[in-house]
């Protein structure tokens, strides 16, 4: 498929993950990609295994939290491609910890990068989306299901699906879309990050009905799919990839 043929899409936090998988599958399908990342070495390496196929991406080391970094991106983007017909919002961050034990640095981090640097990428982006664009919001499977040691993270992930929503609304007079996509487990670093323990896969893959964790391409199909013409009568809505994890039970193993 080629539906992204000569159209410029924004990605931010795109260095790893369910970011870089999206590019790589953008890439594919003939886009113009933008990438963002806080480091500019983990980003010029993202870049060398994008191949930077026909000179179709533009890396720039901005932090989702700032508005300084943000204004400056869209000034880059608009430099290099004029307009830009997609974004996907998908820089994020996570600070897992008993909320007891959650600190002001933690919570102003989770903030600023997971809910402002979301609404201040979209509201900065849309100068340069013309009629049609689409925006594409990262919120996370946390919206529907209690995770104990999540309450900062998940409350920042439920705030960035409502606004998907509301800027469904918002701006559908200039016939541009936005929707959210719920991952589950996803075998991203973040998770590999934050699940240490040996057993933490298996008791993961137990949870899903499907049985076993996603992978950032399963996100990225889904991601290219709402921000294509494929979803052009679709907007405020949250597509869960989650393998079951919230909506079905798994089958119990047998012992």
């Amino acid at each position: 498929m080629q539906r992204f043929t000569n159209k410029t899409v924004l990605i931010t936090g795109g260095t790893s993950g369910m970011g870089f998988a999206t590019a790589r599958r953008l890439l594919d399908e003939g886009a113009y990609v933008v990438l963002t990342g806080r480091d500019k070495a983990r980003l010029d390496a993202a870049v060398d295994r994008l191949g930077a196929v026909e000179g179709r991406v533009l890396a720039v080391a901005a932090d989702a939290g700032s508005l300084t970094d943000t204004d400056a991106l869209m000034r880059r983007t608009e430099t290099w491609r004029g307009t830009l017909d997609a974004v996907f919002a998908n820089a994020g961050v996570g600070v897992f910890k008993p909320t007891a034990e959650i600190t002001e640095d933690d919570f102003d981090h989770v903030v600023d990068v997971n809910f402002k640097g979301v609404f201040f990428t979209v509201q900065k982006a849309l100068r340069l989306m013309p009629q049609g664009g689409a925006v594409v919001i990262n919120a996370s499977w946390t919206l529907y299901r209690g995770l104990p040691v999540a309450s900062v993270y998940s409350a920042s992930k439920a705030a960035v699906h409502n606004l998907a929503r509301t800027l469904g609304s918002d701006l559908a007079p200039r016939g541009i879309r936005v929707n959210s996509v719920s991952p589950g487990y996803i075998d991203t670093p973040m998770w590999r990050a934050a699940n240490t323990d040996p057993g933490d896969e298996a008791r993961n893959s137990a949870e899903v009905a499907l049985g076993t964790l996603g992978h950032p391409d399963d996100i990225a199909a889904a991601v290219a799919f709402l921000a294509s013409d494929d979803a052009a009568y679709i907007t405020g809505q949250d597509l869960i990839v989650d393998g079951g994890l919230v909506g079905s039970v798994p089958v119990p193993v047998e012992g």
